[in-house]
């Protein structure tokens, strides 16, 4: 399970990074099987830490990924069990309290978002975020209703999987852009809603693309609101490491006479951002 895990994490099978750090963390309950045998505890807290690592090496650039796999290590190392039995019971506690606690700050967050939204309101949103879907979801319904324009999210092509998920939401009338149309249709924009993957000071990071966008709304005055959870605010002990994907999600032809650089996210100075809404709070730039 940990493995089949790592490798859907390299290949992105999973998009949101919420999702991610939920998937990955429970796939450390692999090594509470029963039928897993270690001799002493040691050597269990060591797997566990080992396998751990995998996971977060999968890719460095989800911080609620890592912190969530440190979180699970943490809470069973520092609770000192006395036998193997007892650091796997240990193991699943700390797994059940941190998805629980993604879960609701990703809940919470969708639900201070969803207060941004109006009825008749334009809104463009960019890769797939399933805290912003939430947003939405929540805040459709009776008598509100919303037009979303959603970007393809090139390479990858994540933009089509949020448009067909708002495409089952009652109220949401979805169209689907190409990336490079943004600035076409945000005029039209009454709010730029999008994700995150972490926050690292005075910098977003988040699916390419987000930064053209963000300047652009920026430069039409259109308001750009980040939702996640606050856990992905980072002050210091983080460094962000992009990944460049593979050259063939670009173009599947063989490159001949020049390069092909595919990177996943990019880098938003948070002053072309409006809010960042959190599970805790509501920030204003």
């Amino acid at each position: 399970m940990i493995d089949e895990t790592i490798e859907e994490i390299r290949e992105m099978r999973t998009h949101s990074s919420s999702v991610v750090a939920i998937k990955a963390t429970r796939a450390l309950g692999a090594l509470t099987d029963r039928d897993r045998d270690f001799a002493t505890t040691e050597e269990y807290l060591r797997d566990l830490e080992r396998n751990s690592k995998a996971l977060r090496r999968a890719n460095h650039s989800h911080a609620s990924l890592q912190n969530a796999q440190r979180e699970v290590v943490e809470r069973v190392e520092e609770g000192e069990p006395e036998s193997v039995p007892q650091a796997k019971s240990m193991t699943d506690a700390a797994i059940e309290a941190v998805v629980e606690r993604i879960t609701t700050a990703k809940r919470n967050a969708a639900t201070r978002g969803a207060g941004l939204l109006e009825d008749g309101m334009t809104v463009l949103t960019h890769d797939y975020s399933s805290t912003v879907l939430g947003a939405i979801e929540h805040a459709v319904g009776g008598d509100t209703a919303i037009k979303c324009f959603v970007t393809e999210a090139r390479p990858r092509y994540l933009g089509r999987k949020t448009a067909r998920t708002l495409a089952s939401i009652e109220n949401v009338d979805v169209q689907l852009r190409t990336d490079s149309a943004a600035g076409h249709y945000l005029a039209d924009c009454d709010r730029v809603l999008i994700g995150m993957d972490c926050i690292v000071g005075d910098t977003l990071y988040n699916r390419v693309g987000t930064y053209p966008i963000a300047a652009t709304a920026a430069d039409l005055g259109v308001p750009v609101t980040v939702i996640g959870a606050g856990t992905k605010i980072i002050e210091e002990g983080f460094v962000f490491e992009n990944e460049f994907r593979s050259p063939s999600e670009v173009m599947r032809e063989p490159a001949e006479g020049f390069v092909i650089e595919n990177p996943a996210y990019d880098a938003t100075p948070t002053r072309l951002l409006d809010s960042v809404v959190t599970d805790r709070e509501r920030v204003e730039y």
